[in-house]
């Protein structure tokens, strides 16, 4: 039996005896796994097999090991190209193709991009000076309605880019792309600039917003697509992830506003609605209230302002709801501030209208203020650990809520059922208002 029959009548086994063990494969898409090597291990000492026989074994896995180590390689392009070169990139499921032509300082390049979705655009891209987003120079494929790929070239200017069509600071003379079987591939030429071959790479996916590319995802797996590639050595690496000190602001005003308007603000209207019930909180409950409001606003002022700056760096991307209900955040808030200062005496006969007036807008602040967290938490897109984490502090303070509510008002009626048997007093939540103990 000759060498190559032999091999492809042991793959034919070797599927066999996985399948009949109970985990279907198919002969295309044998994986070097421990499993796998374990299951083959187990087929020599079953068959008990010569040493010629396993040495033949040997060889094929180490075959095909090498071979599904560079996965990449296996991919075969509908035009049957042929490129010398491949990687695959780290994250988004994607890989580059090259082939170097050092004659011309050329390169023919495919970037493939797996699983996209007919709403989605990919990009590729070099940063001749630079590591990240701003400055590349990039090979845009845009999905058409009507099914085709359009493919383009872009110059990244700003983060605020549309990725408009635009020349690049090296030659393109050739560009395309197309969707195979939900991959989107595309082709191109390049003329490497003053004969480079070792250059930072960007690649990246967002949706399509009325047919043009949208602001792409804040994830992980988007900041940290980047890294670099040489040419000629085929040799690839990570880079840091994408968004240095502006995602760094990103972050600050994402915190500063979660703790100001989603924690405290909530936590000093609680510390107003219940502790006043009780006689012995009078009055320090009233300056508790004021410490973390104030200390909310405070904090809520500074996220405000980070936010402002960070829309002023971004142009281009817009979140408007989300900056629209920031902006009502910062005016209520504002506006009670300046509605303290103009609290009337308890006894005065316009304080319960102030007081509907003050809770009214606090609470209205407070509503605000958590969907905006969470509308800061998608725009963002943290690990789930930070969203879970504010959930759960929303849930304790909902549940502390529950619990004093019940038992204050239980204090408010029986300390009114009791007034009212001694003395004919009236007490309104927990205070004498004869006493002028009122907010």
């Amino acid at each position: 039996m000759s060498i190559p029959l032999t091999i492809s009548a042991f793959l034919a086994l070797f599927v066999m005896m996985h399948n009949f063990l109970g985990t279907p494969l198919e002969p295309l898409k044998l994986l070097p796994t421990t499993q796998n090597i374990r299951i083959l291990i187990d087929f020599i000492k079953i068959f008990k097999m010569g040493k010629f026989l396993n040495l033949l074994f040997c060889i094929l896995i180490s075959n095909l090991i090498i071979c599904f180590a560079q996965d990449c390689s296996s991919y075969n392009f509908r035009n049957n190209e042929i490129y010398a070169t491949c990687v695959s990139l780290p994250v988004q499921n994607s890989n580059l193709h090259w082939n170097y032509h050092p004659n011309n300082g050329t390169v023919d390049v495919a970037y493939r991009h797996a699983g996209v979705s007919t709403s989605t655009w990919v990009a590729w891209a070099l940063n001749l000076n630079g590591s990240g987003m701003v400055g590349s120079q990039a090979l845009v494929a845009l999905p058409n309605s009507n099914g085709s790929v359009q493919a383009y070239t872009s110059s990244v200017d700003s983060y605020g880019t549309g990725l408009q069509q635009t020349p690049l600071s090296f030659d393109v003379p050739t560009i395309r792309a197309e969707r195979v079987n939900g991959d989107v591939l595309i082709y191109a030429t390049l003329v490497l600039p003053s004969g480079r071959t070792s250059f930072n790479q960007v690649w990246q996916s967002g949706p399509i917003s009325n047919g043009a590319p949208g602001a792409h995802p804040l994830g992980s797996e988007n900041r940290n697509s980047l890294g670099t590639v040489d040419f000629i050595t085929g040799q690839t690496g990570a880079g840091a992830p994408v968004g240095g000190s502006l995602l760094h602001r990103r972050n600050t005003h994402g915190v500063l506003n979660a703790v100001s308007w989603g924690i405290l603000m909530p936590i000093g209207a609680m510390v107003a609605r219940y502790l006043k019930v009780f006689k012995v909180a009078h009055p320090a409950w009233f300056y508790i209230h004021i410490a973390c409001q104030a200390s909310a606003y405070s904090v809520g002022v500074a996220g405000w302002g980070t936010g402002l700056k960070l829309g002023s760096d971004s142009e281009g991307i817009k979140y408007t709801s989300h900056r629209n209900i920031g902006i009502t955040l910062f005016a209520l808030g504002t506006l009670q501030v300046f509605a303290l200062l103009l609290r009337p005496k308890p006894d005065n006969k316009y304080r319960k209208y102030w007081n509907i007036y003050h809770g009214g807008v606090g609470y209205t602040v407070i509503t605000l203020g958590i969907i905006n967290v969470f509308k800061g938490l998608d725009i963002l897109d943290p690990e789930k650990k930070w969203k879970h984490a504010y959930i759960g502090v929303l849930i304790s303070l909902g549940a502390i809520a529950v619990i004093l509510e019940a038992f204050t008002w239980f204090i408010v009626l029986n300390r009114k059922k009791e007034e009212k048997q001694v003395n004919g007093g009236h007490l309104a939540n927990g205070y004498d208002r004869n006493n002028g103990q009122a907010a």
